[in-house]
């Protein structure tokens, strides 16, 4: 078995807190758990540990996990009401072992009639809802960047400034700072396929010597010749079979490439779905198929498992909340998501009873964030809390782009339902954050487990994945697990419930992307903590109770 080994600080924690009076727009007392370093204890890891290291408790486990274990100890005598979770994501396989017995079912509706049974706008809603249309098929998408350009460049590609109107100039501008954004995301890309290309001419020049139809490591080194090209060309390729590679995954992994339209100017990702994305009121579309493709949505399945994996029935993981139920509402493809359907997916979640709503993406750039806003808006007033990752591009997203979020302007929040949450590693020490995390004094609320996150992936399996898209639903199972056991609170409660109940770490960490950098933990998010699951069921028992 494999060992990890790490070093720790033992914890211990304090808690100090206040008793309030009515649950109904009662403040939130700040609950400061802060961690008091004592000694240091050197611990190892092994496998099985590291599938439910989040879960951990850093005081008794030596693992800087959310105490989750600790808190159903806490929980213990105590009964919880359901709770509908939706997870706005890429298709889920909601028939996996591990899903298929917490799943939200629309008992309003008759599974397969084609009939809108309970008059919502949506025929056989049984699951959810996929809003990227198709039956079994995979959602590929252009970046919203190339979306932009593609409008734009009708107008103004291979223009000069000279060329441009008085009153289009402006525009230009943008269109400028467009391309060049364009290119900067995809350089990566278009260097990679022009490597795979020539890798392709490569191995057609090899067959056309050895008349094989397919290549071996075996006749790459019985090859003999004089020609100094064609040596290169042979040795390159015993280089590249040498490392395990073989020439069916090569034009596996090389299709998957082709495939990818994320810079396709001229791709229409809408052709499946038929709608106009444009048109906000345009909003029937879809079906209820909120699986996709089970071989390839693989995102949707592992947050899904992260937050309410069945627990304690024998087999794969324990998710994050009892009494949670699983809303699948499919609007994450393989590229940016719309803003139209992120916007109807926040809505379809809240009109359906999802009291947590999971949003493990995001992006750039957002031409129709009012439309995202707006349903934000809708679900504070329906009291619904929305937790958001705040993405994997190592930035401070304070000063840099990142859609969607809770403040147009990155300062003054426009609602108190959405909590923003970047990802943390196992290394309790300066690497603690993850080093692709997003980060921000003012617009990242906590940070939570997300590197080598152990969860479900479609067909009955599992997998350790690493992303802010992890780390949301850790924290969104902690609110479901809050909002059951304590319904009384809000929304906005609960969100600050976790903010004020984490646990302070007083360390100086390694900045993600800014090669070396320290500061103290405090200052790359508004809490300056870890979520904890203990802590938060704790500090919302006693608002409720009064104890």
């Amino acid at each position: 078995m494999r060992i990890f080994k790490y070093t720790y600080l033992v914890a211990v924690a304090t808690l100090t807190l206040t008793s309030c009076g009515s649950v109904k727009n009662m403040a939130v007392p700040t609950m400061d758990t802060a961690v008091n370093i004592t000694s240091a204890k050197k611990g190892t890891v092994t496998e099985e540990q590291s599938k439910h290291w989040a879960h951990a408790d850093l005081a008794t486990d030596t693992i800087p996990g959310m105490s989750l274990d600790k808190a159903y100890k806490f929980l213990e005598g105590k009964k919880g009401t359901t709770v509908i979770v939706g997870v706005i994501d890429s298709g889920i396989d909601i028939e996996h072992e591990d899903l298929k017995d917490v799943l939200w079912t629309n008992t309003k509706e008759i599974a397969g009639n084609g009939i809108d049974d309970d008059k919502n706008g949506f025929i056989d809603d049984i699951h959810g809802w996929n809003f990227l249309g198709g039956n079994g098929v995979a959602a590929p998408e252009q970046l919203e960047i190339t979306r932009i350009l593609a409008k734009m460049n009708p107008r103004f590609k291979g223009k000069t400034i000279d060329e441009i109107s008085p009153e289009d100039k402006a525009d230009f501008e943008k269109y400028q700072e467009y391309v060049k954004a364009y290119e900067a995301s995809g350089s990566r890309y278009f260097t990679t396929l022009e490597r795979l290309a020539q890798i392709e001419e490569t191995i057609n020049a090899v067959k056309k010597h050895t008349k094989k139809s397919t290549l071996t490591l075996e006749d790459l080194k019985a090859i003999e010749t004089e020609d100094e090209t064609l040596k290169g060309q042979v040795q390159g390729l015993i280089t590249l079979f040498g490392r395990g590679l073989n020439e069916e995954e090569f034009y596996q992994y090389y299709e998957t490439q082709k495939k990818n339209k994320n810079y396709d100017f001229d791709f229409d990702g809408r052709a499946i779905v038929g709608d106009n994305p444009e048109d906000i009121n345009d909003n029937v579309y879809g079906n209820g198929n909120v699986i996709g493709s089970k071989d390839e949505e693989s995102h949707g399945t592992h947050v899904s498992g992260i937050i309410l994996a069945t627990r304690n029935n024998g087999v794969g993981m324990n998710g994050v909340a009892t009494n949670a139920k699983l809303m699948s509402v499919r609007a994450v493809p393989d590229g940016d998501e719309r803003d139209k359907d992120v916007a109807l997916a926040i809505r379809y979640a809240v009109d359906n009873g999802a009291k947590v709503i999971n949003m493990s993406f995001g992006k750039n750039y957002s031409p129709n964030k009012e439309w995202v806003f707006d349903a934000i808006k809708y679900a504070e007033e329906h009291d619904v809390l929305l937790v958001h990752a705040a993405g994997n591009d190592n930035k401070d997203i304070d000063v840099k782009p990142n859609w969607p979020n809770d403040s147009e302007d990155k300062v003054v929040e426009y609602a108190d339902n959405v909590l923003t949450v970047g990802a943390m590693s196992l290394n309790y020490d300066e690497n603690l954050p993850a080093p692709f995390s997003n980060y921000g004094k003012t617009n990242v609320d906590v940070f939570a487990p997300g590197v080598q996150i152990y969860s479900t992936v479609p067909k009955n399996e599992y997998a350790k994945y690493n992303g802010t898209s992890m780390a949301s639903p850790e924290v969104a199972g902690v609110a479901a697990l809050v909002r059951s056991y304590y319904p009384q609170l809000s929304a906005s409660q609960v969100k600050h419930i976790i903010m004020n109940s984490g646990t302070k770490i007083d360390m100086d960490v390694l900045v993600p992307g800014e090669k070396g950098k320290k500061a103290n933990f405090s200052e790359l998010s508004i809490s300056g903590k870890v979520a904890n699951a203990y802590n938060a069921l704790v500090l919302a028992d006693r608002m409720v109770n009064g104890k």
